[in-house]
């Protein structure tokens, strides 16, 4: 417990930006109140993205969160880049999706795993996929053009192009004609 003395924590901050902070914003991009954005200079937002509201941009110190043209992230979504993400073109990410691009690894079997370091991997979602409510994509993840990920799926491994997957974890349901 704190008893007065110097801080011994600190925050990541508050979550507030400028559109001028980010390293690029494109036209028409609409960031619904109540979103929060962290490192906004390693964010790239295309033209006309949405992202809705209490959504967390979360990006990171090194890598960078890229989201493509036409692309729409619904409301409550947590997106964090520690690893990197790039969201292609006209991809639709609905409500409460989580894309996560870090874990702390097993290490040793002794200690707190929290105390273990950090893996990253990139997630990559190709142009025109669709992400469904709820749906969380684990890092290094990459889901080919066109894809569709069921609602509340866990998206544990690569998702090849134009298929359907749903189920935790995700599986192939079907190929879309």
């Amino acid at each position: 417990m704190n008893q007065g003395g110097p801080r011994d924590y600190h925050s990541h901050g508050t979550g507030s930006y400028k559109i001028s902070d980010f390293r690029s914003i494109g036209r028409n991009v609409v960031i619904e109140e109540g979103a929060l954005v962290f490192n906004p200079q390693t964010i790239i937002l295309g033209d006309n993205v949405y992202v809705g509201h209490y959504t967390i941009l979360k990006g990171y110190h090194k890598n960078e969160m890229r989201i493509g043209d036409n692309t729409w992230i619904g409301q409550l979504c947590f997106l964090h880049s520690a690893g990197g993400i790039r969201i292609g073109k006209s991809v639709g990410v609905g409500p409460g999706v989580k894309i996560l691009t870090s874990v702390h690894g097993e290490g040793a079997l002794s200690g707190p795993v929290i105390d273990n370091q950090l893996e990253f991997g990139e997630v990559v979602i190709d142009d025109g996929c669709d992400i469904g409510m709820g749906a969380i994509i684990l890092p290094g993840v990459h889901v080919g053009k066109g894809a569709i990920i069921g609602a509340g799926s866990v998206v544990t491994k690569d998702v090849e192009g134009f298929t359907v997957v749903a189920g935790n974890p995700a599986k192939l349901l079907r190929k879309r004609a």
